[in-house]
Parts: C-alpha cells; structure tokens; sequence
C-alpha cells in the first residue's frame, strides 16, 4: 500500500471514529486528534522536528481538554503493563523503563540485548538485532504504549518470536502490509528451537506502526 493510501486509511478510520463518537468529542479533541495523526506522518516522512511538535500540540490538548480520561486510560495502560511483564518476563530482574515520550534507537551503533520492559505514552524504537550483543541465550523485549512506531530488523542467525497486537493502525511484515483496526501479529522465525540465541518481542498499542524487516 502506498503512503497516500495508508494515510487515506487512517484518515478514514478517524473521521469514522469522529462521526460514531461526535456527541462524546469535543471541537478541541478533534483539532487535537487531526494534529497528533498529522504530526505522526511528518515524523515518519523524515520532518522530525515539526512531527513532535505536533503530536506535542495535540497530545497537550487532549490532556487539557480530556483530562479524566486521558489520566484514566494511562493508569489502565500501566496497570496492565505492570501485570502483563510479570508474565511475559522470564525472569524476576529485569529492566523497567516508563516515560511519557521516548526513543530507543537501537539500530545506530552496538547494543545490549537485555531483558527489558518498556512503556510510553508515546514513543519510538528502532531495533536491528544485527547490532545486538546478548547477555544471555534468551531474552525479552516487552513494548507497550497508547501510540508507537516500532521498527525490527531481524537476522536469519536469530531465533525470534514476535506477539504483537495494535488497536488502530499499520502493520508491515516483510512486504505484506495491512493498515485498519485491531491488527494482530504471531511469528516465529524457521529454526527457532534449535537457534543458539532467542529473543521473544511482545508488542502492544492502542495507536501504532509496527514495521517487522527480514534481513
């Protein structure tokens, strides 16, 4: 699918949302709404700069303008995101980050391949496992947010296992692409048992762009 057709999908998919929920929205929500989608696609198409600002824009307004509900979907989010890495971690370590907005880009230089648990409001991670230096023969790696763009790269040298479920938005695997809602993905690489190191993804987000790359 094109760029013009995936933002005409969601553009549909939240002027629908718009239209069934128009008596709950308010003028500012729906200003706020068009920002952060216009905002996400500018971040994706290489403006950096003008993206955040505004998803800031947006994200900052629909605080202002929802605040009960936006305190009230972040505590659910959490909460699940604490009892969900007690059952997908392996292992009672493990590390724990939470942010309201962030970026993990884990494709630019070396990086170590722990067990890790992250949560964000927003966020970013770009992961090339070609790059990863493992601790251990199994690991963990648990995302989840209201809004994300995730970007793997994996190697045939990698046992990896992928879980992952978005609410709204894009999913890429290879060159199959789909865009809509509750998109769901379950992979598990050729070899996998047998592969000397593993690395299990478990993804989830109510708004977001999952890009999964075989190299």
């Amino acid at each position: 699918m094109s760029r013009g057709k995936s933002l005409f999908a969601v553009l549909a998919i939240g002027i629908g949302l718009m239209m069934l929920l128009g008596r709950f929205l308010s003028f500012f929500t729906i200003v706020a709404l068009l920002l952060l989608i216009f905002g996400y696609y500018k971040h994706k198409s290489g403006d950096t700069k003008k993206g955040r600002t505004l998803m800031w824009t947006g994200t900052a307004i629909i605080i202002l303008d929802n605040l009960i509900l936006v305190v009230g979907i972040m505590l659910i989010s959490l909460g699940i995101f604490y009892w969900k890495g007690r059952k997908v971690q392996p292992r009672e370590e493990y590390i724990i980050h939470q942010n309201f907005m962030s970026n993990y880009a884990w494709d630019q230089a070396p990086w170590i391949l722990r067990n890790t648990s992250i949560w964000h409001v927003i966020g970013e991670v770009d992961a090339d496992l070609s790059l990863a230096l493992p601790e251990e023969k199994e690991t963990v790696i648990y995302l989840q947010g209201v809004m994300g763009d995730i970007d793997l790269s994996i190697p045939e040298d990698y046992g990896v296992e992928i879980e992952a479920f978005v609410l709204f938005g894009r999913q890429k695997f290879g060159n199959d692409q789909k865009s809509g809602g509750m998109n769901r993905l379950v992979y598990q690489s050729p070899g996998y048992a047998g592969s000397e190191y593993k690395v299990k993804f478990v993804i989830s987000y109510l708004i977001g762009d999952l890009d999964v790359k075989l190299t």
